[in-house]
This record gives structure tokens, C-alpha cells and sequence, in this order.
């Protein structure tokens, strides 16, 4: 199949993945956009797993309010070089890691960072459920199991769907970026603030 510049420009649209990497993409799987984009991804989390020992030393605070100023969120957003903290795609991605913490209130960034106790009571409450709906012990474990997942992919932000895009992970996202930009990019931290809470 012939891959066209429209192709390419259309799969770079979709994933921020460089044109090259995106025709080459196209090229190896006949012009299946969803099988480049699925290529594409597995690349990007092999760059960002071989970039992920390096320091992230540079980068930018961003901060975003919402409702008339009773909702703001800060995010800071790490990467290797002060020219890559510049670059108007990180800097959008740091808008964006704002706005998504103020909309979905993640408890922490990834599972490590979530509260044992917390992590307990909602296992409790799902141990609760199951007996409680007559299910057999044995199979009681198992969903659990997917419960507490469910759990995470709601509170971890890594893990929490992108809010303007609930077809990406913000670890999607950190993946597309980190292949896109050539080097590590981390979120550091966040915070968030409501008047009344």
C-alpha cells in the first residue's frame, strides 16, 4: 500500500510520534493506522523504559484554576535539559497534567503512593461485597483482585484516564512524550486546592 503524507500527517496528529518513526510505522504495517499507533506505543514505552534512570534535574511548575478561583491544581513536570522544558509540546503537556489533577483529584501518582490504610478499607469493603452477594470464597480473591485494580486506575493518576481524552492514560500520554522528545520526562508532584475542603 502506498503511504501518503496525508497518512503520516494524520498518525502524527494522533500519537506525536516524529514523521519518520510515523511513516516507517505505516510502511511496516500496510497502511493500518491502529496497528502503527499500537507499533508506536510499544516504542515509546521501550524509550521511555531505557530513559527512565536518567535525572530530571530541569523542567517547569504549572499551574491551572478553575470555577472563579475556588479550584486550582500545581504540577511539576521534570525532564533532562532546559531546552526540552521550552518546547511548546512539554509545555502543553504541563498545562494539561494541571488541569487533569484539578478535574479528577488523583490520590497519588502511581500505586506506591497510595496510603496502605486506604488500600485496606477498600479491600475490606470489596471482601464485604463479594461474601455478602453469596460469592464462594475462592473466587472471592480474584474480584477483589480487579477490584482494587479498578481502584487504582481511579486514584493513580498514571493510571487515571486523560480527562480531555479518555482514550489515553497519563502513562500513555508520558510515554508518547518521552519517545517524542528523546529524553526522560517525569511528574514530579502535585497538589490540589478547593476553597472549603
Amino acid at each position: 500500500m502506498k503511504i501518503t503524507s496525508q497518512m503520516v500527517k494524520e498518525l502524527r496528529d494522533i500519537t506525536n510520534a516524529g514523521m519518520m518513526d510515523c511513516k516507517k510505522a505505516l510502511s511496516e504495517h500496510d497502511g493500518d493506522m491502529n496497528k502503527a499507533q499500537d507499533f508506536l506505543r510499544q516504542k515509546g514505552l521501550a524509550i521511555a523504559a531505557k530513559r527512565a534512570d536518567r535525572a530530571t534535574s530541569e523542567g517547569l511548575i504549572e499551574f491551572y484554576s478553575h470555577a472563579g478561583g475556588k479550584l486550582a491544581a500545581m504540577v511539576e513536570v521534570g525532564c533532562e535539559t532546559d531546552f526540552v522544558a521550552k518546547t511548546d509540546a512539554f509545555i502543553q503537556f504541563a498545562k494539561d497534567m494541571a488541569m487533569h489533577v484539578a478535574a479528577m483529584n488523583p490520590v497519588g501518582l502511581s500505586r506506591e503512593d497510595v496510603p496502605a490504610e486506604m488500600l485496606e478499607r477498600e479491600k475490606a469493603i470489596y471482601v464485604k461485597r463479594a461474601l455478602d452477594s453469596g460469592k464462594p470464597e475462592n473466587i472471592v480473591e480474584k474480584i477483589v483482585t480487579g477490584q482494587v485494580n479498578k481502584y487504582y486506575a481511579e486514584i493513580c493518576m498514571l493510571e487515571q484516564k486523560f480527562v480531555k481524552d479518555p482514550d489515553v492514560t497519563i502513562q500513555d500520554m508520558l510515554n508518547a512524550l518521552v519517545a517524542s522528545m528523546g529524553e526522560n520526562i517525569t511528574i514530579k508532584r502535585f497538589c490540589r486546592f478547593a476553597v472549603g475542603a
